[in-house]
């Protein structure tokens, strides 16, 4: 069975609201529950999908996701399954091995348990923060087990593509290796770096621009839900911490001429590869279409007022000039009533938009 046409959504939180929000896009009829009863209300009035518990689906659901905190997925999944609330099922929990322990232990049945994990997220919680493209061009894994049947894999598959996202099919111990690496150590080091602010007065806080915002945005994530994400993968994420953590000791200790190797310009050379190391780790972050990050795109800054309607107008304006932009950031100045949107375009594109935006009236500063 791979056509979805009634979905159960077990917890209407962020990822649980988003994913029903993207299957009632596709018209898939959506039947939502969770024991917060304002989150379900509000998840219903979103437009969502329709309470289960007051409005029972009938038949079983082709499919039902448990968008829970990792500790409690098991369990939710085999009383679903013991209700028969669906054919098939699976899951958003952002850890896959201990989940899949404690599923088999508590007896589910593991034909119609596909796990998986979107990697789509925000910094903010609850189905207020939710949106339905917030999957779209994100990757999202599926750790299916040896007895899982192919049928739910290819229902839990065309679940991700409903959501706008690429399935990526690997194991549950590659899967909580690879997102200490690219998310559970990452969103740790931008913790450690966000309660150094703690220590800034206001005038150091005043001088904070995009990089500074860059590094510690999801930082702002709830500490609650992370403690039990990190409490899950906790041998994974904490090698990747050590090593983290050797790389700035050692560069602290050359910076301060401590190691007893490092002194003058070999203790540069120390710093500098660091930050060759960064950069090239930096370049090796998928860009558009999963393709491999092209460092070279053009930045064109342009200079937007900080009013309605602003940001509507430059897209237009770039559109009339025939380019496509590659990615977009806005930085916003704190205490002005304008901010530089900054355009990244392919090199030979950059010349003539400026030129056009310029006649236009845009400050380009290229």
């Amino acid at each position: 069975m791979t056509g979805i046409e009634r979905a159960a959504v077990v917890g209407t939180g962020l990822i649980g609201t988003s994913i029903a929000l993207a299957l009632r896009e596709h018209g898939v009829e959506v039947f939502l529950t969770d024991p917060d009863t304002a989150s379900l209300r509000l998840a219903c009035d979103l437009g969502a999908g329709r309470p289960l518990d007051t409005e029972a689906p009938g038949r079983p659901a082709d499919i039902a996701i448990v968008a829970a905190p990792p500790a409690v997925v098991p369990a939710v999944v085999r009383d679903a399954q013991h209700r028969g609330l669906a054919h098939v099922y699976t899951d958003a929990a952002s850890v896959k091995d201990g989940v899949i322990a404690e599923a088999v232990r508590r007896g589910c049945d593991m034909s119609t348990f596909v796990p998986g994990h979107p990697m789509g997220g925000r910094e903010k919680h609850g189905p207020s923060a939710a949106r339905a493209d917030l999957f779209l061009g994100r990757s999202w894994a599926l750790c299916p087990t040896a007895k899982a049947d192919p049928g739910a894999v290819a229902t839990a598959t065309a679940l991700a593509r409903m959501c706008g996202a690429e399935p990526v099919t690997l194991s549950a111990a590659a899967h909580d290796r690879a997102v200490a690496l690219v998310s559970h150590a990452p969103h740790v080091t931008a913790a450690a770096v966000a309660a150094r602010l703690l220590g800034g007065d206001d005038t150091a806080l005043a001088l904070a621009g995009q990089g500074v915002r860059d590094v510690t945005r999801v930082a702002g994530g709830d500490p609650a839900l992370w403690v039990e994400i990190l409490r899950n993968n906790p041998g994974p994420v904490a090698e990747l911490l050590e090593e983290i953590a050797d790389d700035l000791q050692g560069t602290a200790d050359a910076m301060r001429g401590r190691a007893p190797d490092q002194v003058g310009a070999a203790a540069q050379e120390r710093v500098r590869d660091l930050l060759d190391r960064g950069r090239r780790g930096h370049d090796r972050i998928p860009g558009k279409h999963g393709a491999q990050r092209t460092p070279a795109y053009t930045v064109v800054p342009v200079v937007i007022p900080d009013e309605p309607g602003a940001l509507g107008r430059l897209f237009v304006a770039v559109g009339a000039a025939q380019v496509n932009i590659e990615d977009v950031r806005i930085d916003h100045s704190p205490g002005l009533p304008v901010g530089v949107a900054q355009l990244s375009v392919l090199p030979e594109a950059a010349a003539e938009l400026s030129r056009t935006l310029a006649e236009g009236g845009w400050s380009v500063h290229a």
